[in-house]
């Protein structure tokens, strides 16, 4: 498998190919992003392992009914790089959610490594069958890297947002990445990466809210540790994160879950400016502008909202920006296999 280094490859295409403004920038600043990509192409190993497979009940020491979780995507989702079960995104979302509302928790992760957007459906189809109580999406990276319109992929995203919440499913999602944050892409093809992983994310933050779900951006959330730590927090393919690395995403996205299962509907919100017991940066704002502050501030929960009883504002929907206090998750999680899942 040469997932990775087709990737970035598939980033380098794009910004020669695909960006008139780049193309318009003359030769030297085309000669400079291919050889940025070709770098970046001999520094990422080739990683052909399957990502570990994380089905089955978290916190079987807790007594009642398993909530039932789904967990959906492209690689991010499914815990490529992971080295075992427990270290993977999804079991981290399901063995803190198990801790934190003290019951089991049926997971079951139907993401696919290299998913796009269009892949979902099929995903969502399947997961379905098991009548989930909340489902988690993390979504957005093979789009920009395929350089898919943000129009094509929101589409394909909202259609099995709004298919899962019309089930009666709670949707989180984990908005596009920053790929700007991969170690072996180098500017300029950084600044290009970054600059399309913000414009997925803002455009799938309005519209999931839209859909009724919520999103947490991830941005650069592990940026900062990926450059300090990046033996602990990268895998082997020095591309996608470790365990440790995974642990930390789940941990941003957990709090919004949790939020999803036992606080459902509109924020009830009062007039921007004056909102009570509210972290600075936290709020009421219009959802567009909730959306482009979320994509640069990774940790960032976006939820629809309501102002004086009412869902829309002058500028659109209302939405609430909130930044909730990350749990830390069990390192190892108590799981029992799920034999009867059916292949993803």
């Amino acid at each position: 498998m040469k997932l990775q280094s087709e990737r970035v490859k598939r980033i380098a295409t794009a910004a020669v190919v695909g960006g008139g403004g780049v193309a318009g920038a003359g030769a030297l600043f085309y000669g400079l992003v291919l050889g940025q990509a070709l770098l970046a192409r001999k520094t990422i190993p080739q990683v052909v392992s399957p990502p570990p497979r994380a089905d089955g009940i978290y916190g079987t020491h807790f007594g009642g009914e398993p909530v039932r979780l789904a967990v959906l995507g492209d690689s991010s989702a499914a815990g490529y790089g992971a080295e075992s079960s427990s270290e993977t995104f999804a079991a981290a979302v399901a063995a803190g959610l198990a801790e934190q509302l003290h019951r089991p928790v049926r997971m079951r992760c139907l993401a696919v490594v290299g998913a796009e957007s269009k892949g979902l459906p099929p995903q969502v189809e399947v997961a379905l069958r098991q009548h989930p109580e909340v489902a988690v999406i993390c979504i957005g990276g093979n789009d920009v890297t395929h350089r898919v319109s943000i129009q094509t992929a929101v589409q394909h995203l909202v259609h099995s947002v709004r298919t899962l919440r019309d089930a009666g499913v709670e949707v989180v999602v984990g908005t596009c990445p920053d790929l700007g944050t991969i170690r072996p892409i180098q500017p300029p093809l950084r600044w290009l990466a970054r600059r399309w992983s913000r414009q997925m994310a803002t455009a799938q933050t309005i519209a999931v809210v839209e859909a009724g779900g919520r999103t947490v951006s991830l941005g650069d959330l592990l940026g900062e540790l990926f450059y300090a730590e990046p033996d602990r927090m990268f895998s082997l393919d020095r591309f996608h994160p470790s365990g440790a690395g995974y642990l930390a995403a789940a941990q941003a996205v957990l709090p919004t879950v949790v939020a999803a299962l036992t606080e459902p509907g509109p924020v009830a919100g009062v007039p921007v400016g004056l909102e009570p017991a509210l972290a600075a940066g936290e709020g009421v704002r219009s959802l567009p502008q909730a959306a482009a502050e979320a994509a640069y501030r990774p940790g960032t929960e976006v939820s629809a909202a309501q102002v004086a009883g009412h869902d829309r504002g002058p500028a659109g929907r209302w939405a609430q920006l909130r930044r909730r206090v990350w749990p830390r998750l069990p390192q190892q999680a108590e799981r029992t296999p799920d034999r009867a899942a059916e292949p993803a």
